[in-house]
């Protein structure tokens, strides 16, 4: 059975950056074919995709939040990580990942995080 576990930070000033682990066990984060992503939802709005991890290594974005966005891998942990530059109030949300191969079948439980001074 595979889980993820998200962690990171619940609060994060304006202008800083988010970061965020996503811990996977019972399965490697470099089997094929399966892709790592990071899927927001704010407050009173829908599921967005904001970028994934293959398991070779490449890496995709959100064109919308490319610019901001960056994800990384320790193979040696199995894990993945999320870092969001420049955030504001708009960031604040549930930040969930998940495991893609055809579809979404494992997901982490969600963090909250919140963007506030």
């Amino acid at each position: 059975q595979v889980q993820l576990q998200e962690s990171g930070p619940g609060l994060v000033k304006p202008s800083q950056t988010l970061s965020l682990t996503c811990t996977v066990s019972g399965g490697s984060i470099t089997t094929n074919y399966y892709y790592w992503s990071w899927i927001r939802q704010p407050p009173g709005k829908g599921l967005e995709w904001m970028g994934a991890i293959a398991y070779s290594g490449s890496t995709y974005y959100s064109p919308s939040l490319k610019s901001r966005t960056s994800i990384s891998r320790d193979t040696s942990k199995n894990q993945f990580t999320l870092q969001l530059s420049s955030v504001t109030p708009e960031d604040t949300a549930v930040y969930y990942c998940a495991r893609e191969s055809s579809w979404y079948d494992y997901w982490g439980q969600g963090t909250q995080v919140t963007v506030s001074s």
